[in-house]
C-alpha cells in the first residue's frame, strides 16, 4: 500500500506467520506478519503488517485516515497556525542547574494564554518548571473517574488526566492559579474567565488524594499593579527574595508581551501569503485551550491538508475592534475575543470564512453563538460550528468540513466583502419613558408581592408578572437559544408570554430584569430578552437593567433612582420577607388546619405593601411581633425532620422552575429550613474585603465607611433576631462572616461566581444548628455548579460525613417522574 510506505523503516525483521490470532486473521496468502505501532502522532495506536510473495502489503488494525485513507493529496498543503502557536507556547528551556525546587504547570485551559508569563516568572527566580505531557485520550481515560460533574465540558474533564501526569514526576508543587480576570481591551465591559478557567482547581484540591500541594493563588491580569501584589505575595510565601520577584515579574510581563506580539504577527504573515496565492483562509476560532490537538482532535491539521491557509482568533489581539452593536454583554476575555475575530471575519472579502470550535457544556458559548451567527449573517457569511467533545469519532466533522471547503473554493473568485445590514435593538429607556408600566419576571412567593411597592418608592410603576407554566417554557425555547440555562428560558418565555396575550401595549410597556455583573451567564439575560422582543416585533419596548453598582452599560439614560432613598426600605423588605419565609416553612408542617400557614403568609405580604409604598421601615418591622404571634397559634407541638434549601438563586426560590419540591417536602410533614434572599446581598461584604485582600481590585472606598454601613445593616438584622424570637419555632439569622468562615474550609472565598462560596457557608451552617439533610437546586449544566457544589461536594462530606445532600438538576425537559423518585430515596434516608 503505497500510502503507507513511509512505515517501512520502522518495521523489524519480517517473521513468519505463527499459529496464532494474527495467522487466524490475516489475508489469504499472506506469509509475514509485523506487529507495530503508528508513528503518525503521540497515540501511537497498534497496526498489524502483513507482507505478500509478491511483496505487496496489507495493514490491519488502523482508524487513521492522516496516514491510511484519502486525504486529498491533490491539494497542496495549506498553513496550520495552531502548530506555531503550540511551539510559541509551550517550545521553552526549562533546564536550571541548582532549582530551589521544580513546580509542575498542567497543560490545561487557561495555561494555553499565559503559560509564557508563569515559565518565565519561575524560572527566572530559579525555580524548576515541570510542564505536563501533551494530551492523549489513553491518559485522558485514566483518570476520567475522578470528574465529579459529567456534563462538564471535555477540557474540564481533561485537568485530572494532566494533574496525575505530574504526580507520576514527582514535582514538588502543582501550580493552577485562579485567574479571575484576563487582560481586559478598552471597549469591553469586562474580562472575567468562565467559572471552570478561573476555579477549577477547587474541583481538583476537592478530589486529589496525593499529598503534593496544589498552589491557586488568586491572580487577576486586568490590572498590572494588582498583579504584581499578587505575584509577590505568593512568591515570598515560597521564600523568593524580594529583587529576584521584581526582576522576574518585570521579565515575565516582556515574555507574555513578546508571545502576544509574535502569534499575532504571524496570524498576519499567513493571512498576506495566502492573500498573495489566492487560498482560501478560514479563521478557526475558539477558547485558548482548543490549541490542543486533543480537544479539537487535529480540526486545524485537517483543514490546512485541503489546502486551506488557517488563522486563529489571535489575529485581533492587537486590534481595536469595537463591539457595541451586538446583543451581547462583553463580560467574559476569551468569547469578547471570539466575537471580536467574528467581526473582523465577517468585514472582510470573501477569501477569509469564519469557522468556531465549541465544547459541549459550554456555558457562555450559549449566548455566544447566536450572536456569532447574526453578526455574520448582517454581513452576508455564515457560521460552521464544530461542536467537539471527548468522542474520538469526528468523521461527521470532517464530512461538513471538507464540503465547506468544496464550497467556499468554488465560489472564491465570486465572492465581495457587502455592507452590514442595520443592526437593529430595542428602544432605549428615555425620560420621556418613566411614566410607563414596568413588567419584571415573577421571582419568589415572599419577594415578588412587594416588588411594585418598592419600586413605587423609586417613582416607577411595576407589574410582577405571574410564576412561570409550560407556557413559559414553551416560548422561552423558541425565543432563546435551548442550551441556555433553565431560569434564562423561563424569564424570556414569560416576557414573551405576557405581550402575546394581549394584555400590554408593547409601545407603553417596559421589561426590567436585574444583572450582578458577576462572572455568572445571569447577566447576559438582557441580550436573549432584548433579542425575544426583536423577534417578536417589539423593537419600541425598552429593557432596564435593574444593576447597583455592577458596571454595566445599557441605553437607559431616563432610568433614575435614588438609592439613597430607597435602600432602607429594600433592606426592611428583604429581611420582613425573610423572616415571613422562616415563620411560615417552620409553621406549615406544624399548623392545627390545613392551609392556616399560606393564608397567614398572604395576609402579612399583603400587609406590608401599603407600608412599604409609605416608606417606613421601621414600621414594616414591627409588623412581625404580630406576624410570630400570630403563626404561634395555628401551630401544634411537632417535631420534624428538617431538609435545608441550597442552589442557584433562581431555582431555590422559583416554585415552578424547582417543580414545587418544597411543597413537595411539606407534605411529607418535612420542614423545610428555607433560602434568604438577605445572605445573597450581605455575601457582598464579604466578597469586597476578599477581592480588596486578594488584589482583585483597589480600594476605591475607606473600610471605615464599609465597616460603618456594614453595621447599620447587622443593626437591623439583630432587631429582626430579637422581634423574631417571639416565634416558638424561630430560626435567628446567622451572621454572614461567620458563614464565610465556614466556607474557608472547603472552599476559597474568591469563590465568587453563581452562588460562590456561599453554597458550602450555608450547608456547613446546617450542618451546625444539626440539619444533616441538604437538597440542592441547580439548572442543568450551570457552569458555576460544577465549582461550588458538585465540585466540592467531596470535601464537604469529608468534613460532615453524616451530611446527606442531594444534588437536582433542571430543565424544561426533566422528568417530574424522575424528581419525585430521587426524593423519595432521600426522606427514606432520612426515615431510616
Amino acid at each position: 500500500m503505497d500510502g503507507c510506505s513511509w512505515l517501512c523503516p520502522i518495521c523489524q525483521t519480517n517473521r513468519k506467520c505463527p499459529g496464532d490470532g494474527a495467522e487466524r486473521d490475516a489475508p489469504m496468502g499472506a506469509i509475514y506478519f509485523q506487529a507495530t505501532s503508528m508513528p503518525g502522532c503521540e497515540n501511537q495506536c497498534a497496526i498489524m503488517r502483513y507482507t505478500f510473495n509478491n511483496d505487496n502489503h496489507y495493514f490491519s488494525g488502523n482508524r487513521c485516515e492522516k496516514v491510511f485513507s484519502n486525504k486529498g493529496s491533490h491539494a497542496d498543503k495549506g498553513i496550520n497556525t495552531y502548530d506555531k502557536k503550540l511551539e510559541l507556547l509551550f517550545d521553552r528551556s526549562a533546564d536550571i542547574p541548582q532549582p530551589l525546587f521544580t513546580i509542575g504547570i498542567p497543560r490545561i485551559l487557561n495555561m494555553y494564554e499565559e503559560y509564557p508569563f508563569w515559565h518565565t516568572l519561575f524560572t527566572a527566580c530559579g525555580i524548576q518548571v515541570q510542564l505536563s505531557a501533551p494530551s492523549t485520550f489513553s491518559k485522558y481515560e485514566t483518570a476520567a473517574g475522578m470528574v465529579m460533574s459529567d456534563n462538564i465540558c471535555f477540557p474540564a474533564k481533561l485537568v485530572h488526566s494532566h494533574i496525575r501526569n505530574l504526580t507520576l514526576q514527582n514535582v514538588n508543587r502543582i501550580f493552577m492559579p485562579f485567574v479571575v480576570f484576563e487582560k481586559k481591551d478598552k471597549q469591553q465591559q469586562n474580562s472575567y474567565n468562565c467559572p471552570i478557567v478561573s476555579g477549577y482547581s477547587e474541583v481538583i484540591k476537592s478530589v486529589q488524594e496525593e499529598n503534593i500541594p496544589i498552589d491557586a493563588p488568586t491572580i487577576t491580569f486586568k490590572d498590572e499593579a494588582l498583579l504584581y501584589k499578587q505575584c509577590y505575595e505568593y512568591l515570598k510565601s515560597l521564600g523568593i527574595r524580594d529583587e529576584v520577584c521584581k526582576n522576574a515579574f518585570s521579565r515575565a510581563l516582556q515574555e507574555q508581551y513578546a508571545f502576544e506580539e509574535k502569534i499575532a504577527a504571524y496570524n498576519q504573515e499567513v493571512l498576506n501569503e495566502g492573500r498573495e496565492k489566492h487560498k482560501l483562509i478560514i479563521l478557526l476560532a475558539g477558547r485558548p485551550y482548543h490549541s490542543d490537538p486533543l480537544i479539537q482532535h487535529k480540526v486545524s491539521d485537517m483543514i490546512a491538508a485541503m489546502g486551506v491557509y488557517v488563522i486563529t482568533d489571535d489575529i485581533v489581539r492587537q486590534q481595536e475592534i469595537s463591539l457595541e452593536k451586538t446583543h451581547y454583554l462583553s463580560q467574559w476575555a476569551f468569547t469578547n475575543r471570539i466575537l471580536k475575530a467574528t467581526k473582523w471575519a465577517a468585514m472582510q472579502e470573501g477569501d477569509i470564512q469564519y469557522m468556531q470550535m465549541t465544547s459541549f457544556g459550554c456555558g457562555p458559548d450559549a449566548f455566544l453563538i447566536d450572536e456569532v451567527r447574526n453578526l455574520l449573517k448582517r454581513y452576508g457569511k455564515n457560521l460552521t460550528l464544530l461542536k467537539i467533545d471527548d468522542v474520538n469519532n469526528i468523521g461527521s466533522i470532517k464530512l461538513r468540513v471538507r464540503s465547506l471547503v468544496e464550497s467556499l473554493n468554488f465560489s472564491l473568485k465570486h465572492s465581495q466583502a457587502k455592507d452590514p445590514e442595520p443592526f437593529v435593538s430595542t428602544a432605549p429607556f428615555t425620560k420621556k419613558d418613566k411614566k410607563k408600566k414596568i413588567l419584571a419576571p415573577f421571582f419568589t412567593p415572599f419577594i415578588s408581592p412587594l416588588i411594585p411597592s418598592i419600586m413605587k418608592v423609586a417613582g416607577y410603576e411595576m407589574e410582577t408578572l405571574p410564576l412561570s407554566d409550560t407556557a413559559s417554557c414553551d416560548w422561552g425555547l423558541k425565543y432563546s437559544n435551548n442550551e441556555v440555562c433553565y431560569p434564562a428560558t423561563l424569564i424570556v418565555g414569560d416576557i414573551v408570554k405576557a405581550f402575546k396575550s394581549g394584555r400590554y401595549d408593547p409601545a407603553n410597556t417596559c421589561v426590567a430584569i436585574t444583572q450582578t455583573g458577576g462572572q455568572c451567564r445571569a447577566s447576559n439575560y438582557i441580550s436573549l430578552i432584548k433579542k425575544a422582543l426583536i423577534e417578536n416585533g417589539y423593537t419600541n419596548t425598552p429593557v432596564v437593567s435593574l444593576a447597583f453598582g455592577s458596571g454595566i452599560e445599557n441605553e437607559q439614560s431616563g432610568f433614575k433612582v435614588n438609592w439613597l432613598k430607597v435602600l432602607p426600605i429594600i433592606l426592611a423588605s428583604v429581611l420582613y420577607s425573610d423572616c415571613i419565609a422562616k415563620f411560615y416553612y417552620a409553621a406549615v408542617v406544624r399548623e392545627k388546619e390545613r392551609g392556616q400557614a399560606a393564608r397567614l403568609r398572604d395576609l402579612y405580604l399583603d400587609t406590608a405593601q401599603p407600608i412599604i409604598q409609605k416608606n417606613k421601615p421601621e414600621d414594616l418591622l414591627s409588623y412581625l411581633y404580630l406576624a410570630a404571634r400570630d403563626f404561634n397559634k395555628i401551630c401544634e407541638q411537632r417535631s420534624c425532620h428538617k431538609v435545608g434549601i441550597v442552589g442557584e438563586i433562581f431555582l431555590k426560590f422559583n416554585p415552578f422552575a424547582q417543580k414545587d419540591v418544597t411543597s413537595w417536602l411539606i407534605n411529607q410533614k418535612i420542614e423545610v429550613i428555607p433560602p434568604l434572599i438577605s445572605d445573597f446581598f450581605m455575601q457582598g461584604f464579604v466578597n469586597l474585603k476578599v477581592r480588596q485582600n486578594q488584589h482583585l481590585q483597589r480600594k476605591l472606598t475607606p473600610d471605615f465607611v464599609i465597616d460603618w454601613l456594614y453595621k447599620k445593616v447587622q443593626k437591623q438584622i439583630n432587631k429582626v433576631n430579637e422581634i423574631g424570637k417571639n416565634f416558638n419555632y424561630f430560626t435567628p439569622f446567622e451572621s454572614i462572616f461567620e458563614k464565610a468562615e465556614k466556607a474557608k474550609q472547603v472552599i476559597s472565598p474568591g469563590t465568587q461566581f453563581g452562588e460562590g462560596w456561599l453554597i458550602s457557608g450555608e450547608i456547613l451552617s446546617f450542618a451546625s444548628q444539626g440539619v444533616n439533610h441538604v437538597i440542592s437546586l441547580q439548572p442543568f449544566g450551570c457552569i458555576a455548579n460544577h465549582i461550588v457544589e458538585k465540585g466540592i461536594e467531596k470535601r464537604i462530606k469529608s468534613l460532615c460525613p453524616q451530611m446527606n445532600i442531594l444534588s437536582l438538576d433542571f430543565d424544561s425537559s426533566v422528568s417530574d417522574v424522575n424528581i419525585t423518585n430521587r426524593l423519595l430515596l432521600f426522606i427514606d434516608n432520612i426515615n431510616n
